[in-house]
């Protein structure tokens, strides 16, 4: 293989697990899995959380604890990710939206950036330091959506903050076709 053919797909591959990496962390977050979640910083990483100072088991406690005490759900989504390479650190810039259903109304709708520094250590990419940066936090209230079509929307898996939830299910199953109505009647 050429030099720079070889470079190149090292880099690209080096983006790869660093993407994964912040995907792991969302998942990990969103599933109230701890050791998925520390799983994306190395241990002695630094999260600035704004509210929340400290290192990634710290950060775990402060993290899960608010997500139960003001949320029966919650979702990190990622989008725009950049990369700025640089051997075996890496600072990156990833946008980020959350949702949370809260405990009590209105709903939860926020977005910002996580601008982290990421080391390769051991052949391992994570997170070394990060920085949240909150940048509009905004209310939503429910959508008057009828009982019976929120049912039929929403009744084909329950949705958990732990792995009992269907992403863990392995094999994944689904309803039988031609379930819909009956289902629905059940409901």
């Amino acid at each position: 293989m050429k030099p720079e053919l070889e470079r190149s797909l090292e880099e690209l591959l080096d983006r790869q697990a660093i993407l994964d990496c912040v995907h792991r962390y969302c998942r990990g977050v969103d599933r109230m899995d701890r050791k998925l979640t520390l799983s994306a910083y190395h241990p002695d990483a630094i999260d600035d959380h704004g509210a929340f100072v400290g290192n990634p088991e710290e950060f775990v406690d402060w993290a899960f604890g608010y997500h139960r005490e003001h949320q029966l759900s919650h979702h990190h989504m990622v989008f725009n990710h950049s990369v700025d390479l640089h051997g075996d650190v890496a600072h990156t810039e990833t946008y980020w939206l959350f949702f949370g259903e809260n405990r009590t109304k209105p709903d939860t709708l926020a977005v910002g950036r996580y601008i982290d520094r990421f080391e390769r250590r051991d052949g391992i990419w994570a997170i070394a330091a990060r920085v949240c940066i909150s940048e509009a936090i905004d209310e939503l209230t429910p959508a008057d959506v009828p009982t019976a079509w929120r049912t039929l929307l929403m009744g084909n898996g329950k949705s958990t903050r732990d792995s009992s939830d269907v992403s863990f299910d392995r094999p994944l199953k689904t309803r039988e076709p031609g379930c819909l109505q009956e289902c629905s009647e059940e409901n």
